[in-house]
């Protein structure tokens, strides 16, 4: 006898549902205050649900955690930038796009990005492992970018691929925006103009 598998579409979604408020409780709770002061049983509470549910439908609290952080690894922005930029004949554009990308990227998750992971990071090493790999896909596409800038023979001929990768992340990377945004209070627009502006005047011709 063969048994046929059984898919609900209404327990589909409302398990969706379910894990969405368990996402949304906690961004809320660890942004207010922070991931050490928080606990599964808050989380639960906040969402309306048996602290059971937390576990089985997100996890332990570094499974939220890396949850919560996801959508910023996986933003849209990252393969709509890289496209634009091996697009591109300019290297003057092929930085100011790669600005834009960043900067984007960091806008639209700032509240976690910076308000938890930057100001009081969490110690779990599983949430580590997930910042780990969202740093290592970072620097695989600057290192695209780099090489696109070497197809259009535009880098200063002093600097080698590895520098210009590691200029790159300097000027763009996540710190330089937490710095002068976070720390700093300038605008998006302002930083983004301005790293813009010193990684052309660091690694262009």
């Amino acid at each position: 006898m063969t048994v046929r598998k059984y898919n609900s579409p209404r327990r589909a979604s409302s398990a969706a549902a379910t894990r969405e408020a368990i996402l949304k409780s906690a961004h809320t709770l660890f942004l207010a205050r922070g991931y050490a002061g928080v606990t599964i049983g808050e989380v639960a509470e906040a969402a309306q649900v048996a602290v059971p549910t937390v576990y089985s439908s997100v996890g332990n609290k570094p499974g939220i955690l890396a949850a919560l952080l996801e959508p910023a690894l996986s933003d849209p922005a990252v393969a709509a930038t890289m496209a634009a930029v091996e697009a591109s004949d300019d290297p003057y554009a092929v930085i100011t796009l790669t600005a834009e990308g960043t900067r984007a990227t960091h806008e639209r998750h700032w509240d976690l990005v910076y308000g938890l992971f930057y100001r009081d990071p969490p110690g779990e090493p599983a949430v580590k492992a997930v910042l780990d790999r969202g740093t290592d896909d970072y620097v695989q596409a600057l290192s695209r970018v780099t090489d696109r800038l070497l197809t259009l023979d535009a880098l200063h001929p002093d600097i080698s691929r590895s520098e210009a990768v590691d200029l790159l992340y300097f000027h763009l990377g996540p710190h330089a925006w937490m710095t002068l945004v976070g720390e700093r209070s300038w605008s998006f627009d302002r930083a983004q103009t301005c790293l813009a502006h010193l990684a052309c005047k660091a690694l262009l011709k």
